[in-house]
């Protein structure tokens, strides 16, 4: 070992054994004064752009390519958008000025949750009213009745969207998804129902994707043979001022104010024995705050003395409303029983209460 090595090794293990004495901060995360989350959105709202022509420039780069897009989708490609920024006006600029001959169903992917099953219905039921449109307009005769499509199951739906029961060649759906690897369609049921979705015969789909491991998502099978990408590099460093809305700041405090008032908002949708349910759930929790939660027998048994359901499966319907919505969650009490409690803090929970009284 010469001496320039020697030297380095020393200085290493010296600076590993000064690091081990040095005293470790006590100072926590929890520790920092951190902005309500309403105060640190309106400053985020008025920092002032920058290199605007430059954007400008880019993103008119991005609409010549518009010609060229709609080409790809119609020999069969699906278009995939990545890149850091928003490319929500981009795709719906390009959606409302180049697929004006289309129908356009958009899902935002950027929402907490969303009901695949009920976007499928929603192109069944666009798809039969185009092909009767065009059969009616051709022959002035009106296609055989179809089953309703809420009644039938996914494969059902799909196999009509791929189907030779709409035959005419321009009846076509084009279906724009922002944030394809967003919350609500991340999971992997959900993925490989776009995947089928894509390769039906009567779909087109304009897609973007913001998260690095988005890719992962996929197989080899859904990537070349279902959706099939045109893969397209188009950073429009634009902020996320609509998908950012549907996600908490990590350096604001969550607004309990705000917290109870959503809540109020998601439980005024329900039913009126739904929200009794859970106005059971709030008092037991507010009366019991050192307890881990309600036991889901003893909200069964109080529910039922109430009149609010008949059976355990009509509680189990409410509790699955409840969770979808993050209204309610489980965890295993030191016993091991199960038991259900709001993610709410005591003041936001009183409000909530309040609200909805």
């Amino acid at each position: 070992m010469d001496e320039e090595e020697f030297g380095f090794s020393r200085s290493y293990f010296l600076a590993k054994e000064l690091g081990g004495s040095r005293k470790k901060s006590t100072q926590k995360i929890s520790d920092i004064n951190v902005v309500e989350e309403q105060e640190l959105r309106a400053a985020a709202a008025n920092i002032e752009p920058k290199h605007e022509k430059e954007i400008e420039a880019l993103i008119n780069s991005y609409k010549s390519l518009y010609p060229k897009w709609v080409f790809e989708l119609r020999c069969g490609f699906g278009l995939l958008m990545y890149g850091f920024g928003s490319k929500k006006s981009l795709i719906e600029d390009f959606a409302s000025t180049a697929l004006t001959e289309y129908s356009v169903v958009v899902i935002n992917g950027y929402l907490q949750s969303i009901n695949i099953k009920q976007v499928v219905i929603a192109l069944a039921e666009l798809l039969w009213d185009q092909s009767k449109a065009k059969r009616r307009n051709a022959s002035g005769t009106l296609p055989k009745d179809q089953q309703p499509f809420n009644a039938q199951s996914m494969d059902d739906l799909l196999a009509f969207l791929n189907g030779s029961e709409v035959d005419e060649n321009d009846c076509v759906i084009c279906l724009v998804v922002h944030n394809i690897d967003g919350p609500g369609l991340r999971d992997s049921e959900t993925q490989q129902y776009l995947a089928r979705l894509a390769s039906c015969s009567h779909i087109h789909i304009v897609a973007s994707i913001d998260h690095v491991n988005a890719p992962l998502l996929w197989d080899k099978k859904m990537v070349h043979t279902q959706f099939n990408w045109y893969w397209y590099h188009v950073p429009t460093f634009a902020p996320y001022k609509v998908e950012g809305l549907f996600f908490p700041l990590i350096l604001a405090h969550g607004n309990t104010a705000q917290s109870a008032k959503t809540a109020a908002i998601v439980l005024q949708s329900l039913t009126p024995n739904a929200q009794g349910v859970f106005k059971i759930l709030a008092e037991y929790q507010l009366s019991h705050p050192d307890e881990e939660g309600m036991p889901i027998d003893e909200l069964y048994t109080i529910s039922r003395e109430r009149f609010l359901v008949s059976s355990q499966v009509t509680l189990n319907s409410h509790l699955t409303e409840f969770k979808d919505h993050e209204l309610v969650k489980t965890r295993r009490h030191s016993d091991g029983q199960d038991c259900l409690y709001i993610p709410l803090a005591t003041d936001a929970l009183e409000k909530l209460l309040a609200e909805i009284s």
